[in-house]
């Protein structure tokens, strides 16, 4: 039972830590909406929208002011396009009709140009994948994201080498713009399905006709929270984290159950991310350097974040059966005012940023490189980090905004949520011989969890031949 004194510390966490509900997403499937007519695909996708996402704004604003918990964005993500574009017609008519959709229920942002490739190529892929540069440009609410990779399927690398390119036309069409397509564009590696937060949010094959989740972020409260153990070993600060999150998660579970009876739809999954914002104090960089590092970049930042990362995820699970998403730190370096200083300084560096991905939730997230950047550099980080997401067993993705124009140290100005960032240096070697090859890398060991009977039988067999061939005899049978 809430106490007087739960119910201040909410209050102070909302007015003075930035604690907010980043978003409430509905997700919506439209398999039932594919046609071989695109046309009337479209007006399909376009009703079924409308229809179940008319009132979530209206929702959202009701919630807020009952409750008094800031509700920053409302959002929709819908099943990957590349499925119901499987069907024949041009992806672009399916972007457009998700602007309109957008634009009907008011919603800030719609997911879901996506298309899931990790093993290959299906048809509509390509085509969706060719046509991200120019939806990108045409819209202003959808964004979009491909996989390339799994643990379980290996990283399609035609799709990498591909995306490398697409990435680079995204940033010109839209320079004008301050670069906003590749804002938009996630490529993914084990990608989750219920992911609530853009811009790679779609809807899984695998959920509910619709459903609502809920992302929640508050790395100002963690921060504040820290700030009253300055001596603590980390096994306390571990603690603190988690009693700070299990508090944050709760919220979610109370605004998406409110939600989800108010719209009549299941409630999914709370998504305790701790998303910063250009906001001073709703930093994660803070958050580490509260800890006790100089600052962000660092030796012993990625030990801050590991630790960091595990705490919220664990502070989550204790609140609430329903945690999923991504669920974690992310660390998006235009979006984290206090990591903008670490980046000018040297101390934060792409090398450094990659090794971060290693543990955090993300990866390598909204960061300006420089203009000149080649499609092949692009494409070969992408597949770094799509190569740790897969042997670890873990989300990884990749965000980066190629300038054209500027150089290293120039700023870019995003705007809104997105903030800006100085232009990151990049290593000038290339790798574009490695990724001209193309084809799969293949799925690491790990991925073989359900062959547990044939790995057994295959380390007898190598057990006998080892015995065999080291000592002369014949090995048992086996």
């Amino acid at each position: 039972m809430l106490n007087i004194q739960d119910i201040m510390e909410t209050i102070t966490m909302i007015r003075q830590d930035n604690l907010d509900i980043r978003t409430i997403t509905m997700g919506i499937s439209l398999l039932d909406c594919a046609d071989p007519d695109v046309r009337a695909s479209c007006r399909k996708v376009y009703d079924k929208i409308t229809h179940h996402a008319e009132k979530l704004v209206a929702t959202g604003e009701d919630i807020e002011n009952t409750y008094g918990i800031p509700i920053i964005n409302k959002r929709i993500s819908v099943t990957p396009i590349s499925m119901l574009a499987a069907a024949g017609g041009d992806p672009i008519e399916y972007a457009r009709t998700l602007e309109r959709a957008a634009q009907t229920v008011g919603v800030n942002f719609i997911g879901g140009f996506s298309a899931l490739v990790q093993k290959g190529f299906a048809a509509g892929d390509r085509e969706l994948i060719r046509a991200i540069p120019q939806a990108l440009a045409e819209t202003e609410h959808l964004c979009s994201s491909v996989n390339v990779g799994s643990t379980k399927a290996g990283i399609n690398m035609d799709a990498v080498a591909m995306l490398g390119k697409v990435i680079r036309e995204s940033a010109e069409i839209t320079a004008d713009r301050c670069c906003v397509g590749p804002t938009k564009l996630v490529v993914f590696c084990n990608a989750p399905e219920d992911n609530p937060f853009m811009a790679g949010a779609f809807h899984g094959v695998g959920e509910p006709d619709c459903v609502i989740h809920v992302g929640v972020s508050g790395p100002g409260v963690v921060r504040a929270a820290l700030t009253r153990c300055p001596d603590g070993d980390l096994s306390e600060v571990a603690e603190v984290i988690k009693r700070t999150a299990f508090k944050i998660t709760r919220m979610g579970q109370l605004v998406g159950t409110e939600a989800s009876r108010r719209l009549g739809v299941p409630f999914g999954i709370v998504d305790l991310s701790l998303a910063p914002t250009p906001a001073v104090g709703d930093s994660v960089a803070h958050i580490l350097e509260e800890m006790g590092l100089e600052t962000c970049g660092v030796p012993g930042t990625t030990a801050a974040l590991a630790l960091l990362n595990d705490a919220v995820k664990k502070g989550g699970v204790m609140a609430s059966s329903s945690v999923g998403g991504l669920s974690g730190a992310f660390v998006p370096v235009s979006e984290d005012a206090r990591m903008i200083p670490s980046v000018r300084s040297g101390a934060l560096t792409i090398d450094k940023l990659e090794a971060m991905t290693c543990v955090c939730s993300v990866g390598l997230d909204m960061i300006a490189v420089p203009g000149d950047t080649e499609a092949d550099t692009i494409s070969a980080i992408i597949a770094d980090e799509a190569a740790i997401g897969m042997v670890n067993s873990k989300t990884t993705a990749v965000r980066l905004i190629p300038a054209p124009g500027k150089t290293v140290g120039d700023r870019v100005e995003f705007g809104g949520l997105l903030g800006g960032a100085p232009v990151i240096p990049l290593h000038r070697e290339s790798a574009a011989e490695f990724i001209a090859r193309g084809g799969r890398i293949p799925a690491p060991m790990q991925s073989l969890k359900n062959e547990t009977g044939a790995c057994q039988a295959a380390a007898h067999l190598a057990a006998a031949w080892i015995s065999k061939n080291s000592s002369g005899h014949p090995a048992a049978a086996v």
